[in-house]
């Protein structure tokens, strides 16, 4: 039966929710693997949470629910590796900040003030903004973690929304080697992870200040006794750098498991270090570009072959789509080798890093950084269906569809996201969340502003939104004109 066709109606729920299989028929199927690779007018079938066969004109079994995909790029689900989803209640606040307003604003100042049902309101409404957006996987960099309630409470939220995401536990207002060695942290371990679950993962997430006394070792060796992958913010200008890589080499803490996030303000020595012990790295190019913590360091990883994924940092400043994110990335990486030739005297005539490249860092890519590539990441049969449709017909630049991956890249956006898949089930079709409440989180953050600006009162909260502008010096300008001497010819203005 097929109900999707460019003029169809829409389907009933019943038909999206039934547990049938999904065929997505005539797609440019971007597939990830390289045993497959690209196909014009492909099919992927859908049966029981797995893709089952990918291929052209693929039969429909009798009870399929058959979505005509014509004009669509058909990709797996999008992973999104580092993401502070609580701060997504008040997003866009921090347009105009600098690394360091952001570290006086939540780290000194005011993120004591968020409340347990602050960090559900964020976290609902930024886990509803991913699976929209077409990502289906993402890691929570969730720091604002003060209490176990905090963390009951991100954890309600994420399982109450319909995609795959992993907690990676965190609190800014403590010290990692306290609250992750205490017991109240092995108790809420053992009241949410104490079996598998491929929706809902964890991790333990702090920096390392590099601190000779390397305090962060007992953090380490808890990540290790619970069994769960660290992540942390590395080379991050004025916060973190090569100390701390250093101490987590010297006390063999660098493993596979470890994502280094950022990454961008450290030396050939530490990247070394980084690559040797099958580390990986999310790049957050938005973040990296604007907030000052290093030019977006993709340009180096690839130098020494570290995986790369990427990220969206978190609202309170950037976009929330990893459209952006690729989009941004490609750029940073063009636009150094450029200027890495220009400073030599030569002209970049090929580019080494493709559109493909960074749609595969935002999908397998993610996915291998998360340990998670053996499921997710690529439209191979037997991994879990996660996928996006990316069609607009209402989108003047959704045609036409010349080079699907630089389409992602450069032409795509979130609002080009028709449906969406994760794990088998339709969370978005035709443009419309189907079974998520997006009243209700808007409801839940509108009241997380409340407090927020009650809290801070009109004069802090106009102070952090709207932060000093510094004064900027023009630049001396010899050729001012002041006097003319004959017709059309200026005449430089003497210094007196």
């Amino acid at each position: 039966m097929t109900i999707d066709t460019p003029h169809s109606d829409t389907p009933r729920p019943d038909d999206l929710d039934s547990g049938r299989p999904l065929l997505f028929r005539n797609a440019t199927v971007l597939s990830m693997d390289p045993a497959i690779g690209l196909l014009e007018g492909g099919d992927v079938l859908v049966r029981a949470g797995l893709i089952e066969r990918v291929g052209h004109a693929l039969t429909a079994p009798d009870d399929a629910v058959v979505i005509d995909a014509t004009g669509g790029i058909l990709m797996p689900g999008m992973v999104d590796t580092h993401r502070h989803m609580w701060q997504t209640a008040l997003r866009g606040f921090g347009a105009d900040w600098t690394l360091s307003q952001y570290f006086v604003f939540y780290y000194l100042n005011w993120g004591k003030i968020f409340r347990p049902e602050d960090i559900h309101a964020g976290n609902l409404l930024s886990a509803v903004e991913a699976l929209d957006g077409g990502v289906t996987t993402t890691v929570d960099w969730s720091h604002g973690l003060r209490t176990p309630e905090h963390g009951d409470a991100a954890v309600e939220a994420l399982r109450s929304v319909p995609g795959r995401f992993v907690l990676a536990y965190g609190n800014l207002l403590g010290a990692p080697w306290e609250w992750a060695t205490a017991p109240e942290m092995r108790g809420f371990v053992d009241r949410h992870f104490s079996a598998r679950d491929d929706m809902l993962g964890l991790q333990l997430a702090f920096d390392v200040t590099g601190d000779a006394a390397f305090p962060e070792k007992a953090a380490f060796e808890a990540a290790r006794e619970l069994g769960v992958p660290v992540t942390t913010h590395a080379g991050v200008w004025g916060a973190t750098g090569d100390d701390g890589i250093r101490l987590m080499w010297d006390h063999g803490f660098m493993s596979p498991d470890v994502t280094y996030v950022h990454s961008a303000t450290l030396s050939e020595d530490s990247y070394q270090r980084i690559a040797a012990s099958g580390g990986r790295v999310s790049v957050s190019a938005e973040s990296e570009q604007n907030a000052g913590q290093g030019y977006p360091p993709t340009w180096r990883l690839r130098r020494h072959g570290i995986p790369v994924s990427l990220s969206m940092d978190t609202s309170v400043w950037f976009s929330g789509d990893l459209f952006s994110a690729m989009r941004a990335t490609l750029s940073a990486d063009r636009a150094r080798e450029h200027l890495e030739a220009h400073a030599a005297g030569e002209t970049v005539v090929h580019h080494t890093l493709r559109a493909q490249d960074v749609v595969e860092w935002a999908t397998l890519g993610g996915a291998r950084v998360l340990g998670l590539d053996d499921r997710i990441g690529s439209l191979t049969p037997g991994k879990k269906a996660d996928l996006v449709l990316i069609r607009n017909d209402r989108d003047p630049a959704m045609f036409p569809l010349l080079h699907p991956y630089g389409h992602v890249v450069y032409q795509a956006q979130r609002a080009d996201v028709d449906t969406v898949v994760v794990d088998g089930r339709v969370v978005k079709y035709r443009h419309q969340l189907v079974g998520v409440d997006l009243r209700a989180a808007r409801e839940a953050v509108g009241a997380t502003v409340e407090h927020a600006r009650a809290t801070l009162g009109e004069e802090a909260w106009r102070e952090a939104l709207e932060p000093e502008i510094p004064r900027t010096e023009p630049v001396s300008n010899p050729y001012t004109y002041s006097t003319y001497r004959g017709e059309g010819v200026a005449v430089r203005q003497e210094e007196s």
